[in-house]
């Protein structure tokens, strides 16, 4: 037979007949395929196994990071030192003179290089997470023997044999299916196990979920037995659409990531317009000075450069996940953590994140009667109380209901440690308590009503039937004739259109349309108030009817009433949207359910109105994406999507210059997960996919994690302001000291490279460490987030950071002119240049430990201020300022840095100099606070 490519029927294999498939696929149900005709389709098609795109090599991650602009100038400017310093070595001693500032500058670069491999290196696992998810085995018919062969080797029309606790490694349509259940939860979302057929051919329209002829790659046997025709087999699988999803998705740099390289950027101009001029004016002014200007040029581009920013960023963020996982939100790669503080936009599933995930029934509906439960959980305290006055009609309609939730039910409900808990489906659970409530004793009904079969749940019937045996002695309003008894529970409508006849009172009457109306109107109701609503129903038999025979059996049944069953808002997460709300974030609720339960919980916890748009999946399928654009601004609930959906949702909102972060569990939430800015996936639910997917994982499935894990966010992003403002403002003040002494005709470099080096990474650096713990302030959830597009320099921190930068200038050019003149007494010149170039240096970190100390609040004095909130701030000032003197008082340091050993009086006039600018700081928030109260 002839083998023909399965783009014959491209994703219509539920469409197609069993002999249809078989004679496309050019396959033999008794033979299997030859082992010839399986080389050509190996050959034809590869391996059956999932494919990574596009995927850098570790080396060229490596090398990237030395691609940024400003690690490219340090490497220049190392090599111009390394030329001058051997090259004055030639000149004055004929020696090799070992260029210990191109060697500092050079380890600086090298270290940042391999900051950024790390941070960037870590491999994308969500693709292995699938790989793990195929069989490493299959037993496959081929030349008509059975044979175990390793997944991989599976081709397009293979015979493959399925059983209980087997994993499916290819899609395939099903050619034989013996009570066959499969989960596919993972792939679909569905957490009930889906009742395969082989049989049945589908419209070709059918949603993915209810192609009950097809197996899935990924998903489990979990009962029962089949045979299936191999349709598609790596990339092409399901599967293989979701990690071709996953890797078509850009990874758009984080808003700090981007803020950074603009910041780069900026400075490298900065530095070389610096540069340009002071070379090129000053050989104007003075030819002979060219040489004595490179050696200033290159201080000057070593000062612009915040080497120790980078690293101090790291930390900043490292330390910002360790406080995060105490909050129960597991930060996955270190830049989400700023990017939390930039949130907009939070979409989150309902169930178990906005929800507890305890259903809890709130009250029943019967014909005659509604009664309301009390009780909280699944402890079975409390009671079922009528809202009218009960009868012995009313009372025999739900005794029958809740018989029935006790008979259609696999759940368990036991207690452990005096807690109450359950075994099984959280809806199916929650009709346990409730029957206790009623009356009933579990052990006894299901000891008098011994189940003998039963139509397992299928998301395409949406109902589940069981059938027990019926006792010939009962007391309740059943016929007496029938020997079995079929107990059918789920969606309402789904039920009713199978209903002929009503339980009234004792009696079974005629279901009319009037009556109909009456229960769906119930049903809309219960809805409307955020219940999700079962529907129970029941029919005699005298002989169980075949296995496979549901469409038929479950018909001409009598219909019991409707159960509304809540799953409760989480306590907190009303609190949390307000949050939300107040910090200019907007939540929004995208979930499977019903839309009138969808509104009814949003608007309870705050994230609607009532009577506000929700838009369904079936209304997104029908929009276009600039329709979805122009919608996603004005809605804030989503029901009945699909994870296709969720991805189309991101995007839109992405597209509106939203930063989203988005909830997922399965595996098909894994694009959209990927797609937003935040992907949080679930920690207790959530597939291993969707966890390597994100960017965070919440450790308890809570939506106010999220909330909180923002404001730790926000926090952290103002910290990273703080410090930045403070390591530029000092740079700024540093170029500007530099850049004077030659064109105040002053003979040498006030700063050397090395110098400059010291000052960044150790003056600047541990500071800067203490300024990332600083508290956040109590309003820090009451700002609006930071705009995407804002630059780094907003909000006035680039006009705080040259207000500063020039006053640091200021002191110390005015110091280096007095220090010129006072150490011009010694006939040494290069005694006369350490020493004032020392007390320049020393002038200069000691300036910025003020500036540490002042620059923690914007606002408030630091007299204002508890030390103790941030113990490190001091500590690190206390450290840095010895280490300082170190470098002055101690000989193999004072003479590798090139420092001077100053007198107590030198010292002191540093010290003076320097608390100058602690001054103008904390003068600067006195004019502030005058200001804003002048304007108020």
């Amino acid at each position: 037979m002839q083998f023909s490519s399965p783009v014959s029927i491209p994703n219509h294999w539920h469409h197609a007949s069993i002999d249809t498939a078989l004679t496309s696929l050019g396959s033999n149900p008794d033979q299997g395929l030859t082992e010839a005709e399986v080389r050509r389709r190996q050959e034809s098609y590869g391996s059956n196994e999932l494919k990574e795109q596009n995927r850098r090599r570790k080396f060229d991650i490596f090398i990237d990071q030395f691609r940024n602009v400003m690690l490219i100038m340090l490497l220049v400017v190392a090599v111009i030192s390394a030329i001058i310093d051997i090259a004055e070595g030639f000149q004055v001693e004929q020696a090799l003179v070992f260029p210990k500032d191109a060697f500092a500058i050079l380890i600086v670069v090298i270290l940042n290089g391999i900051l950024g491999y790390v941070q960037e290196s870590r491999a994308e696992e969500a693709l292995a997470a699938l790989k793990n998810m195929s069989a490493p085995k299959v037993r496959v018919l081929r030349e008509g023997r059975s044979q175990e062969i390793d997944s991989p080797q599976l081709v397009v029309g293979d015979i493959v044999f399925l059983e209980a606790g087997v994993k499916i490694s290819a899609d395939g349509r099903l050619l034989e299916a013996m009570n066959l259940q499969v989960r596919e939860s993972a792939l679909t979302g569905e957490a009930e196990a889906v009742n395969k057929k082989a049989e049945v051919v589908l419209p070709e329209d059918t949603e993915l979920g209810d192609r009950v002829n097809l197996v899935f790659s990924g998903t489990e046997i979990t009962h029962g037995r089949g045979v299936a025709l191999v349709t598609s087999i790596g990339m092409d699988t399901e599967l293989g659409k979701i990690a071709t999803a996953l890797q078509s998705v850009q990874q758009e740099p984080t808003p700090l990531q981007k803020r950074m390289t603009e910041l780069g950027n900026k400075l490298v101009w900065m530095a070389l317009v610096l540069v340009t001029l002071v070379v090129g004016g000053g050989t104007l002014y003075n030819p002979e000075l060219f040489g004595h200007l490179i050696k200033v040029s290159l201080s000057m581009a070593v000062a612009v450069v915040p080497e120790g920013l980078p690293a101090v960023i790291t930390v900043t963020l490292a330390l910002g996940t360790q406080r995060m996982v105490k909050r129960n939100a597991l930060i996955r790669r270190l830049p989400a953590v700023e990017t939390l503080g930039s949130v907009t936009t939070i979409c989150s599933d309902k169930t178990g994140t906005l929800t507890q995930n305890k259903m809890v029934v709130q009250g029943i509906r019967t014909y005659q009667g509604e009664a309301i439960a009390s009780g909280e959980g699944y402890h079975p305290q409390g009671n079922l109380q009528a809202t009218l006055e009960e009868t012995v009609a009313t009372r025999a309609e739900q005794q029958l209901l809740l018989l029935g939730g006790v008979l259609c039910n696999d759940a368990v409900l036991q207690q452990e440690d005096g807690k109450w808990g359950i075994l099984g489906d959280p809806t199916e659970a929650a009709l346990l308590p409730l029957a206790i409530k009623g009356g009933l004793n579990l052990d006894r009904v299901r000891e008098a009503f011994p189940r003998v079969g039963e139509f397992p749940f299928n998301s395409d019937r949406k109902r589940m039937s069981v059938f027990v045996t019926l006792p010939v002695d009962h007391d309740y309003a059943l016929p007496q004739d029938p020997s079995y008894l079929m107990v059918t529970k789920g969606s309402p409508e789904s039920i009713l259109d199978r209903c002929r006849y009503i339980q009234i009172g004792e009696d079974q009457a005629t279901l009319t349309p009037e009556i109909v109306q009456e229960i769906i109107k119930q049903n809309n109701e219960l809805a409307a108030q955020g219940l999700r609503v079962l529907g129970l129903a029941y029919r005699g038999w005298q002989e169980l009817p075949p296995l496979g025979s549901e469409d038929t059996s479950e018909q001409e049944m009598v219909w019991l009433g409707l159960v509304g069953i809540l799953d409760p808002p989480r306590p907190e997460v009303k609190v949390a949207v307000e949050t939300c709300r107040s910090a200019g974030i907007r939540p929004i609720m995208i979930t499977g359910d019903h839309q009138l339960t969808a509104q009814a919980i949003a608007a309870s916890i705050g994230i609607c109105q009532r009577g506000d748009r929700v838009l369904t999946g079936r209304e997104i399928e029908k929009m276009s994406s600039e329709e979805l654009e122009q919608s996603v601004n004005e809605v804030s609930v989503y029901a009945r999507v699909s994870p296709e959906h969720k991805l189309r949702i991101v995007r839109a909102l992405q597209r509106q210059n939203q930063v989203v972060a988005m909830t997922g569990d399965g595996v098909n939430d894994a694009p959209a997960l990927k797609q937003a800015d935040i992907g949080v996936a679930m920690g207790i639910t959530g597939t291993d996919v969707t966890k390597e997917a994100s960017e965070m994982v919440l450790l308890d499935d809570n939506f106010a994690t999220i909330v909180a894990a923002t404001e730790e966010g926000r926090v952290i992003y103002g910290n990273i302001r703080r410090f930045i403002k403070y390591i530029l403002g000092s740079n700024i003040g540093e170029v500007i000291t530099i850049a004077s002494a030659p064109l105040l005709g002053l003979g040498g470099v006030p700063l050397t490279p090395l110098q400059i080096l010291w000052m960044n990474l150790v003056t600047d650096g541990l500071p800067a460490l203490a300024l990332a713990v600083e508290p956040g302030s109590a309003n820090v959830m009451k700002r609006s987030p930071v705009k995407p597009k804002d630059s780094i320099f907003a909000d006035g921190l680039g006009m705080y950071m040259v207000r500063v930068g020039l006053i640091l200038a200021i002191v110390s050019i005015a110091l280096m002119v007095w220090a010129y003149s006072y150490t011009n007494v010694y006939q040494t010149e290069w005694l006369h240049r350490e020493r004032w170039t020392t007390m320049v240096f020393t002038t200069l970190c000691l300036a910025q430990m003020g500036h540490a100390i002042a620059v923690r609040s914007d606002t408030r004095l630091t007299l204002e201020m508890n030390p103790l909130t941030n113990p490190y701030i001091w500590a690190a000032v206390l450290l840095t300022t010895v280490l300082q003197l170190l470098l002055i008082y101690v000989t193999p340091l004072r003479l590798f840095f090139g420092t001077y050993w100053l007198s107590l009086r030198e010292l002191a006039i540093c010290v003076g100099c320097s608390f100058l600018i602690f001054v103008w700081v904390e003068l600067e928030k006195i004019v502030l606070r005058f200001w804003r109260r002048s304007r108020s």
